[in-house]
């Protein structure tokens, strides 16, 4: 049974029931597409998988009735609106009041309708901006948030806080894991609107496609970044539906860190770009460092399997068959 906090439930082995009905929320997106794809190679064949045209998740009396009807027996939870810094600054009032409901109706629903047990996936941006680094999970609530993602960094404490009332109030199994900066199959690579990765991915690429000599990218290329591959992420997500019960979010990350120039270097060899990587020194760089501690999934048995080298090559490959040939 659990003690005050619920670190010591347990609800029985994940990965003994592969015939249990599981309902991955947001299955298209990046994080959602990996999960599902390593839940069906693990061999669990009773995935509910539903798109957003068949159920607005923002809807309580939808979701209430879906679990109703359904009634799966575990959740994983990789839903959101996510969106870079312009789409944070532009639409804060969405980026907080749609993660919001989105939590609230399937946490609650889940909980009512006898789901065993949820994991809900936050985002690295719930700690404070000037957090220690590497940052542990201790760091959350500590200091002001990063002004750029507040809206939907609340919203990701909010779901956090929301398992862990839910653990203390009713004894129930639900628990979160916060993943560092991801990328892989199914990721963003909008002009606009792309993480780092993809959009040097995409930028090399263009280059190589049109001849050109050069390529310019933002600052100076000092600031060190963490990023893991998301079919790892999802390996993670498994294992912490099978092994861990705890209280306390849990942090997901490679534990490697790179600048952004060796990153870049990496992806123009990768893309086998052969001109030349300018700096534009006269853009802001960001934060200097950001990198969580992963110590305490690495504690429990886990760590992550693929390079980021392997990952870039798999990725780009990736991109050339799904997103170039479409165009073509």
């Amino acid at each position: 049974m659990a003690d005050a906090t619920g670190s010591e439930m347990k609800s029985g082995s994940f990965m003994s029931e592969k015939s249990a009905k599981i309902f991955v929320a947001g299955h298209r997106g990046l994080v959602g597409s990996a999960i599902v794809r390593k839940l069906q190679e693990s061999g669990f064949a009773n995935l509910v998988l539903r798109t957003h045209s068949e159920l607005d998740l923002t809807s309580q009396s939808d979701v209430e009735s879906f679990f109703a009807t359904e009634k799966p027996v575990y959740v994983i939870l990789a839903a959101a609106k996510v969106g870079g810094i312009h789409a944070n600054n532009t639409y804060p009032a969405d980026f907080i009041g749609v993660n919001l409901q989105i939590q609230t109706n399937v946490i609650h629903s889940a909980y009512t309708h006898g789901v065993k047990k949820l994991l809900f996936l936050g985002s690295s941006c719930i700690y404070p901006k000037f957090a220690p680094q590497p940052i542990p999970e201790s760091a959350l609530l500590t200091g002001p948030l990063e002004p750029t993602n507040e809206w939907y960094a609340i919203a990701k404490i909010a779901g956090v806080k929301m398992c862990q009332a839910y653990r203390l109030q009713y004894k129930w199994d639900a628990i979160s894991g916060m993943p560092t900066n991801l990328y892989g199959p199914n990721d963003n690579f909008h002009p606009e609107n792309s993480h780092v990765l993809p959009a040097l991915m995409r930028r090399f690429h263009e280059a190589k496609a049109n001849d050109s000599e050069e390529v310019v990218v933002w600052g100076s290329g000092s600031p060190l970044r963490e990023f893991l591959h998301v079919d790892d992420l999802a390996d993670a997500c498994v294992f912490l539906m099978d092994q861990y019960s705890g209280f306390e979010h849990v942090n997901v990350g490679s534990g490697v860190e790179v600048t952004i120039k060796e990153l870049a270097e990496l992806v123009k060899e990768v893309v086998g770009f052969k001109g030349k990587l300018v700096w534009d020194c006269t853009k802001p760089d960001g934060t200097p460092r950001k990198l969580m501690d992963s110590s305490k999934l690495a504690s429990l048995g886990w760590t992550p399997k693929i390079s980021i080298k392997d990952g870039l090559r798999q990725t780009y490959d990736w991109y050339l068959e799904n997103v170039v040939q479409k165009k073509q």
